[in-house]
């Protein structure tokens, strides 16, 4: 894998509502829950129903200064399981189009 697990936050962190954003040689990503809110302190029977969403795009523009039909996204299981196979899905996506982010 060109991108490792460990360079993400770990599971819980995505509760707090904040999304993990990263690059890798022409392609940006972000991995975050959706819908992203801070659920931190909401008991877990209380929470509504949520995903981890992962979002990759061409280098140079950040996330919010990118146009949708330029972003690719998939959704995982919000679990350990689901956030390995979210990392997984993002160097598919890297290797799949390397052509697209060598640009």
């Amino acid at each position: 894998m060109a991108i490792e697990l460990s360079s993400f936050f770990n599971l819980s962190h995505y509760e707090y509502g904040e999304a993990y954003f990263g690059s890798y040689k022409g392609m940006r990503y972000r991995l975050a829950r959706e819908p992203l809110e801070n659920v931190k302190f909401v008991p877990v029977d209380q929470r509504g129903p949520a995903t981890l969403m992962a979002t990759v795009w061409p280098e140079p523009n950040a996330y919010a200064h990118t146009a949708d039909n330029l972003k690719t996204s998939e959704h995982f299981e919000v679990s350990q399981e689901g956030l390995e196979k979210a990392v997984e899905w993002i160097n598919g996506q890297y290797e799949s189009r390397i052509d697209e982010w060598t640009k």
